[in-house]
């Protein structure tokens, strides 16, 4: 395999794995009880499509062919697999998946800015792009902390 393949294979992965971000946050909007949870939602949605988009581009300009879809087989990595089981459970279960899922594309993410048969390229789009994910994360995190804190009082 050349490293360009690797580079590829290693942006398409992230680029599934954005997409199933995007369709993560969509079905917690669809489905938060809280408006403002939904609010949130969309945007990072909206965030994680962008992402995607310039991940495609990435890959054709490494002469690939980009994803376009998440990923095809719910493996235990799936991100956001379990949000339709949690919504019986309110908006707390719901924002529990959305950031473990969020843990799973900042692990991602992380392993590929440390991958170095990538191009300089590649890693400037990938350090790019990481901002906004690391953010999502971050903010997750948050909601979920401040969730389980107005629960626990």
């Amino acid at each position: 395999m050349t490293n360009k393949d690797h580079e590829i294979r290693v942006l398409n992965s992230l680029i599934e794995t954005t997409i199933d971000s995007v369709n993560g946050y969509s079905e917690a909007a669809k489905d938060a009880q809280n408006p403002a949870f939904r609010e949130v939602f969309l945007r990072r949605a909206n965030e994680r499509r962008d992402i995607a988009i310039r991940l495609q581009h990435a890959v054709q300009s490494a002469g690939g062919k980009p994803e376009d879809e998440g990923t095809i087989l719910a493996s235990a990595h799936r991100v956001f697999v379990d949000i339709r089981s949690s919504l019986s459970k309110g908006d707390t279960a719901v924002i529990d998946e959305v950031e473990r899922g969020e843990d799973h594309i900042k692990a991602k993410y992380e392993s590929a800015m440390k991958d170095e048969k990538l191009s300089p390229a590649a890693h400037r789009v990938i350090d790019e792009v990481y901002s906004s994910v690391r953010s999502g994360h971050d903010e997750m995190r948050n909601l979920k902390h401040a969730m389980h804190d107005v629960k626990s009082h």
